[in-house]
């Protein structure tokens, strides 16, 4: 596995004898490659160097040198060297007595008298002693007719002149100039010499040749000879011997086996450098998927601890609501025993029996009272069932919002909640009891205090915030009124002026420095401002157009933006042909324009300070205008 330059950064001094191991094991796992094609040896960390051919003591004596550090080598350089050094002292020990391979050539063939024959080449054969006269219908001065005749030696083409003497031709064979057309130049001058035609018995019927033709392979006296037969293949051939021409194949043969083994060896190099890229990448996306499995586990467990509070929340309501019905329970269970009683007893006497009826009737009064509370309990509970499902809710939504405002909004439904817990727990109160039993009136009247102390606090707490919202927009109205009449004055104030800290800007309007810029870089002085001044106007007018929005929303942390939509058709046109500077001059005019102008898209003027290219302050404006009045007073 390779290391990133993260990594290499890590490494100190003290590391290296640690570090080594991984490379190590690579070097022995052959990851990097040390030995070579032709048996050389290589330094796999050193791929930039020219030289990539060591024998085993110098790779060793290399290894060993940067290993014991030089200052310009880092940390992981050393120890991969010191690696390198440990594998040829371990693993390739046997290479310090072998000297380098060699690649054998081919032993040469037994020369023989043919070797050393100069002939022309490219192959050519001569046919001579061609009368020109038409025979069977065919003329014999025409090349076609000899390109079929030898049409089994497979020649190039055929070339015939006509000689000074005794009205015969000559016509000159071309074959391939490889082996193939060698052996099919060889058929074909043992075709004549089958024939008893050959250049021999030429030379010896030369001057009473017959109406034969004669044929063979154009050596070194043809070339030599004079006439046209010699100029033409002094004109088009050389003179070669076999031994020439197989020591010139083994030379190519040879520069082509070296020219592939060093590309071999070039992508070696490449595909080495692309696997260490791909491991880098591969390091690179485990960390970043170790971070992200790392925060989606800390978001699990705050979700699991939230989820933890709101059920035991839930569980302390549910028991509170449990034990007063206990209470209800067994105060209707009292007051039936109650009735059970009186009803066994009888009156005597009258008023034995009214007193009876009486108390019948504040029974069943008391029945009626506890019936309505429970009715109101069951209310309460309702309210309270729907107040913690509503939290729950919320609780939910505000985890995936923003976590400052979880606060307020716990505050609130705890209030609002406390609230309805009072109202129930009076309500219950209300139809409990008796008026004159003063420990419930004492109970009620201490409970409205606090129900009433709740609902002043949450008053409190709106009216505070419509009270800051008031002023917030009252001082912002101010503040605007207030650059208004500044922007106003600083127009008098700053006519005729430059190279001022503090001014007027013109928000939307193009920049003409970047046009200029670019139009002198691609036209002469006086076409580049011509240049430069008509796209500023064209660009200008397109700034305007308000059917032209190149905007997209986007959602950043919970809160949705508005910025610059770089899929736009004119704006990539715009990048493509102009370049980046007077892209980003556009960009910014058209962010101004959307900031300060978006209906009307026509500049406007605002506070700006030039000198840390902002919007200045209105602290900084009045200091500006503070100094200038010291000024002119000093003046005068």
């Amino acid at each position: 596995m390779d290391y990133s330059s993260d990594e290499e950064s890590d490494i100190s001094e003290s590391e290296i004898v640690e570090y080594k191991d991984k490379p190590y094991e690579q070097l022995k796992s052959g990851k990097y490659k040390v030995k070579g094609i032709n048996g050389f040896l290589r330094c796999p960390f050193c791929a930039g160097r020219k030289k990539q051919d060591y024998r085993y003591k110098d790779l060793l004596q290399h290894a060993s040198g940067v290993a014991k550090g030089s200052a310009n080598r880092s940390a992981k350089q050393k120890a991969n060297h010191l690696a390198l050094a440990e594998y040829l002292e371990t693993e390739l020990a046997s290479e310090s007595d072998q000297a380098p391979r060699v690649v054998l050539e081919p032993k040469p063939v037994s020369r023989n008298q043919e070797q050393d024959d100069l002939f022309v080449w490219p192959w050519t054969g001569i046919v001579t002693n061609i009368v020109t006269e038409q025979k069977d219908g065919n003329d014999l001065g025409d090349s076609a007719y000899w390109l079929k005749k030898f049409s089994k030696h497979k020649p190039l083409e055929v070339h015939t002149f006509c000689t000074d003497m005794d009205q015969t031709a000559i016509a000159i064979v071309r074959f391939h100039n490889d082996w193939t057309g060698f052996m099919n130049a060889t058929a074909f001058e043992k075709s004549f010499e089958a024939d008893h035609c050959s250049k021999k018995e030429w030379n010896v019927q030369k001057q009473h040749p017959g109406s034969n033709i004669y044929g063979w392979v154009a050596r070194a006296d043809d070339f030599s000879s004079e006439g046209p037969l010699g100029k033409y293949l002094r004109k088009n051939g050389e003179l070669k011997t076999i031994s020439d021409i197989v020591k010139e194949a083994k030379q190519d043969r040879n520069t082509i086996v070296a020219n592939l083994a060093n590309e071999i060896d070039l992508k070696n190099e490449n595909l080495d450098e692309l696997q260490y890229k791909y491991n880098e990448k591969s390091m690179s996306l485990s960390r970043m998927l170790e971070e992200k499995d790392k925060l989606h586990y800390a978001f699990y467990e705050e979700t699991r601890k939230m989820q933890r509070l709101a059920r035991d929340h839930v569980r302390r309501i549910l028991e509170e609501q449990e034990k007063l019905n206990y209470e209800l329970d067994s105060k209707k269970k009292e007051l039936d025993s109650w009735s059970k009683e009186l009803n066994k007893r009888e009156a005597l006497t009258e008023r034995e029996k009214q007193k009876l009826d009486d108390e019948k009737k504040k029974n069943n009064e008391r029945n009626n009272s506890l019936q309505m509370a429970s009715i109101e309990q069951k209310k309460a509970d309702e309210n309270v069932l729907k107040l913690v499902e509503e939290q729950k809710r919320e609780k939910e939504e505000a985890l995936s919002k923003i976590l400052q405002l979880e606060k307020q909004l716990d505050a609130k439904q705890k209030l609002e909640m406390e609230i309805e817990e009072i109202k129930g727990k009076l309500q219950v109160m209300k139809h409990l009891g008796d008026e004159d039993d003063a420990a419930i009136q004492k109970k009620m009247k201490e409970m409205n205090e606090e129900l009433e102390e709740k609902v002043g606090e949450m008053g409190d707490l709106e009216s505070l915030n419509q009270t800051l919202i008031v002023k917030e927009r009252q001082s912002n109205d101010e503040l605007q009124d207030a650059r208004k009449e500044l922007i106003a004055g600083l127009k008098d104030m700053l006519s005729g002026r430059t190279n001022t800290n503090i001014g007027l800007k013109r928000m939307g309007e193009l920049d003409e420095k970047p046009f200029l810029n670019t139009c002198k870089q691609r036209f002469s002085l006086e076409e580049a401002n011509v240049q430069a001044y008509t796209l500023v106007s064209l660009w200008q007018d397109n700034l305007k157009k308000p059917e032209w929005h190149p905007f997209k929303i986007v959602e950043v942390e919970g809160k949705t933006l508005e910025i610059i939509n770089d899929a736009d058709e004119k704006l990539q046109k715009l990048k493509q042909e102009w370049g980046d500077e007077i892209y980003t001059a556009v960009t910014t005019s058209l962010k101004e324009i959307n900031e300060y102008n978006p209906s009307g898209r026509y500049t406007v003027f605002e506070l700006w300070n030039y000198k840390e290219g902002r919007k200045a302050t209105l602290k900084e404006v009045i200091q500006y205008i503070l100094k200038n009045l010291k000024t002119l007073k000093r003046k005068r």
